[in-house]
């Protein structure tokens, strides 16, 4: 026979895989035992061995494409097989079954299924013995088979046409076991002679015995010099009297009573014939909706990916191309036939849309078609003004960021009516990355992100290609017009259609205008402040080095750390993985008893504050206007509360003289004009109270006693015309706030710089004074755990993955969270609030007055000196009438000639 026959023979030969279901499923569940509180579905259900099973068929399955698969599966536990007539106790002091695992067999069925594999059962009988048998029927038909298991008692299989892959590491890294492969591993002993040696040493994970120490090695030993457990009984008188011997004796029964139990049938009553376990092509129809149950979020990239390159089918819907249409001077008019709603999106090079270059746009809808154009000047012609302006539904993606490059344009958009991120937002506000393509798979939209189109970076190559880059663009315009449905129908099953409508889409608007506005920034005074903490710092690194002894580099850790605790002999407080920390908390301790170490926090400070404010922010300010213009991110926190990027001004400090020196720099844009501010107080502890509905906490507010005050009177049994000391009323404050995000008695403890007990004592007489706040805590977290979310007084959802998890931590968390969202999440609600009615206000009034800022809890506005007057009543009457709270709001106002010197 020649070589090119003989491959053609073997090509030939067809393939059986049998996989060990029940073996692979627990091999799955703990490979990502340390996932298993992270992957847990949006439904509740943890996913962790579900993803390790499908990675199995990605890596392993997919790569063998068997002619004929099945994977078997335990008909039940033990007790209903025939061995466990044979042993009562086989497997009786197994482990339950995890409920994390249990719950998640209906889903590992179904998954195989759906990859186009037979799943089969047996009653009385294990999985083994359906694969022992098969692996019989598929020899003697002339197959190739390959068992795929956790358990090693299935290499007793193994023979020339039958190989058994045994899981080494996970579910994905195998050890195959043939004959020869099985003699070097286990010294010289065959397949056959697997099934003696379990006889002699038992099998610890089914719970039967063997004989009486006899391990592996000792087993091996036996059979290699008798062949058989018959061979050692029928020359057991001729052994040498010796312990084994008289063990061996002893346990003759127990020892043929394993051989029974390890032996795998091949002969089980089977159902299924061959032709029945055909592997079937995997079912992508039903497979795309099983992982977005999961939550498979890679998978469903996957497919998407294998759809577009044609391997597999998808609707005829999805097939369909966006029809795109390069927009010139000549067809604009085709624009004024769009009817319904009009889709816009605009094309930058980065994220940050004040500076960034405007590449192209595109309009259009689903119905009319997609019209895209490099040609900016387009958007000045009056077809396209009469769009935007108009009355049709304007369907974007970041409303904000569309309203700010249309008014770099000098143009406008009316009618902004769906905002997909902000819907997306609303509904989920967990892994928000803020990308289109991200959160259309959410919805089962699949589009390719730009990092796939344009590259990755903080600036996007735009292809110069028209096709490439138009055909992306209508694209998403298409995604964003194909998401309004769903998205807008989910958000009103969610009861969050108002939060959308009344809240975050017109402070969208409101948040554009504060941006485009800006704050102008005194460039002179910032760069002599700068000059000044320069000489300080060079006076300060100067002392330092003197006081001690030598030069070094005072930003190294490693090099302050070695110069405290090596050479001035400092005793260390905490260490690291890499050495004795130097964190900033760990000086300040330091520093009470080592004035040096004061030195060193002096510099940091000013270092911080010259490297992060100073120059920081001459390096991002408008070189045209002279302003910030900073970017609120509406989308970005669990709790609703605004974020401000490029750069951070809800960072610019406010305690230290130093730091509030940085302000100085903030002025009005105009002669003749002042800084305003006005910020809510205690908004959170005020929300707290409306919340809980405590009377005594309402009481405080009410009779508007510092609520610190009246916390420190009731925790501390004082008397209404006893004083109240600073210490008293700083530890009240702790309380307070620690109550709010949920703090335990040892962190209270720590804060306090007090004893764990004491730290109980004060939490229980706070809770003892203030009884419905702990009823409402108690209530919020038992509330969480029912339905996995908490809600804002303005239903803002928070969803909590954790609040179910084994791992105490994270439940703590959790739990801690639950508790903080309603308050902080209110807070956030009522300042957005209060920033809308705050911005109809000043219109309505035709003030010249403009909002500025967003810091945490107040605002900030620039205004003639002759409207201050104004806007001290005004501000505070609309902040505080924002939401109606069973407590009163508190509104206080300052202004000044910059925003350090408010008053």
């Amino acid at each position: 026979m020649s070589l090119k026959t003989t491959v053609k023979i073997k090509a030939m030969t067809k393939t059986l895989l049998l996989i060990d279901g029940n073996s692979l499923a627990f091999r799955a569940f703990y490979a990502m035992y340390n996932q298993l509180d992270r992957m847990v579905a949006h439904t509740g259900l943890h996913t962790n061995a579900l993803v390790a099973f499908n990675n199995f068929f990605d890596q392993v399955v997919e790569k063998m494409n068997p002619d004929y698969a099945l994977v078997a599966w335990d008909a039940g536990k033990g007790a209903t097989t025939f061995r466990a007539k044979i042993f009562d106790d086989y497997k009786g002091d197994r482990q339950t079954t995890p409920p994390e695992l249990s719950e998640q067999f209906p889903y590992l069925r179904k998954m195989v299924d759906l990859h186009g594999i037979h799943s089969y059962e047996l009653p009385g009988f294990e999985a083994d013995d359906i694969i022992g048998t098969y692996s019989k029927l598929a020899e003697k038909a002339g197959l190739k088979t390959t068992i795929i298991t956790g358990d090693r008692d299935l290499t007793q299989l193994v023979t020339d046409n039958v190989s058994v892959n045994v899981t080494k590491k996970g579910v994905t890294e195998l050890d195959r076991y043939t004959p020869k492969f099985l003699a070097e591993k286990w010294g010289g002993i065959t397949p056959s002679q697997v099934i003696e040696m379990k006889s002699l040493t038992g099998d610890t994970s089914d719970h039967y015995p063997g004989v009486t120490k006899v391990g592996l090695k000792t087993a091996i030993k036996l059979l290699n010099e008798f062949g058989s457990l018959d061979g050692i009984y029928q020359h057991i008188d001729s052994m040498k009297t010796s312990k084994l011997k008289e063990n061996l004796l002893n346990d003759k029964e127990s020892a043929y009573r394993a051989h029974e139990l390890a032996t795998i049938r091949t002969d089980a009553p089977v159902e299924l014939e061959m032709k029945e376990l055909i592997n079937q092509p995997i079912n992508f129809q039903e497979l795309i909706p099983f992982y977005e149950e999961l939550d498979f979020k890679v998978q469903l990239a996957k497919i998407h990916s294998m759809q577009k390159a044609g391997m597999v089918g998808q609707d005829q819907e999805e097939e369909k191309n966006v029809q795109v249409t390069e927009l010139k001077a000549a067809n604009l008019d085709h624009l004024s036939e769009i009817k319904n709603y009009l889709t816009v999106y605009f094309q930058t090079d980065s994220d940050n849309y004040h500076t960034a270059k405007i590449s192209a746009f595109v309009v259009g809808n689903e119905n009319d078609g997609y019209f895209a154009s490099r040609d900016l000047e387009l958007l000045n012609s009056s077809v396209v003004r009469k769009l935007f302006k108009g009355d049709l539904p304007k369907y974007v993606f970041n409303a904000k960021e569309l309203i700010v490059l249309l008014n770099r344009l000098g143009l406008q958009i009316n009618n902004l009516d769906f905002d997909f991120l902000l819907v997306s937002y609303l509904l989920d506000t967990t892994d928000n990355d803020n990308q289109l393509a991200t959160l259309a798979n959410r919805f089962n939209v699949f589009l390719e992100s730009d990092a796939e189109v344009y590259g990755s970076g903080v600036k996007f190559k735009i292809p110069e290609n028209n096709e490439t880059l138009f055909s992306h663009m209508a694209n998403k315009a298409s995604t964003i017009s194909k998401l309004h449905d769903p998205s807008m129908k989910k958000l009103s099953d969610h009861q969050q259609a108002e939060l959308y409508r009344q809240i975050e889409l017109p402070l969208s608007k409101v948040l554009a205008s504060m941006e485009i506005n800006g704050i102008k920034l005194d460039q002179a005074e910032l760069k002599k402040l700068g000059q000044e903490f320069d000489q300080r710092i060079f006076e300060l690194e100067k002392q330092i080095y003197e006081e001690a002894g030598q030069e070094f580099n005072i930003n190294s850790p490693k090099q302050l750390a070695d110069l405290l605790f090596a050479h001035m002999k400092i005793p260390p407080i905490k260490k690291t993985k890499t050495g004795y920390s130097t964190a900033a908390n760990v000086l300040e301790e330091l520093a009470e008893k080592y004035p040096f170490v004061g030195l060193i926090l002096q510099y940091r400070q000013l270092a911080k504050l010259n490297s992060t404010y100073v120059k920081g922010l001459l390096e991002v300010v408008n070189p045209d206007d002279s302003k910030i213009h900073t970017r609120y991110l509406q989308t970005l926190t669990q709790t609703g509360r605004l974020s401000s990027v490029d750069p951070n001004m809800q960072n610019i400090p406010d305690r230290d003289e130093e730091g509030k020196r940085i302000r100085k720099a903030f002025v009005p844009s105009h002669e003749g004009w002042e800084i305003f501010g006005s910020d809510y107080s205690q908004i959170e502890l005020r929300v707290l109270a409306h919340v809980t509905g405590d009377e005594n906490l309402k009481k405080a507010f009410e009779s508007g006693e510092d609520i610190h005050a009246a916390t420190a009177r009731s925790i501390f049994g004082l008397s209404t015309d006893q004083k109240i000391t600073f210490d008293q009323r700083r530890r009240a404050k702790a309380v307070n706030f620690g109550i709010v995000y949920g703090i335990s008695d040892f962190g209270l403890a720590q804060r306090l710089g007090t004893s764990r007990i004491e730290g109980k004592e004060i939490i229980q007489t706070y809770f003892h004074e203030f009884p419905k706040v702990k009823n409402w805590i108690d209530s919020i977290i038992a509330l969480a755990h029912k339905q996995g979310y908490v809600e804002t007084i303005a239903q803002r959802r928070r969803y909590l993955p954790d609040i179910h998890s084994k791992n105490f931590n994270l439940r703590s968390f959790a739990e801690r969270t639950a508790t903080n969202t309603p308050i902080q999440g209110s807070a956030a609600d009522i300042i957005k609030i209060a920033m809308i009615k705050m911005q109809q206000a000043l219109d309505d009034n035709h003030l010249k007055a403009k909002m500025l800022l967003q810091v945490h809890d107040e605002l900030i506005f620039e205004a003639p000196k002759q409207e201050i007057d104004i806007l001290e009543e005004l501000v505070p009457k609309v902040m505080d009438s924002a939401v109606k709270l069973n407590v009163p709001l508190r509104v206080e106002a300052h202004h000044g000639v910059n925003w350090y010197d408010e008053k």
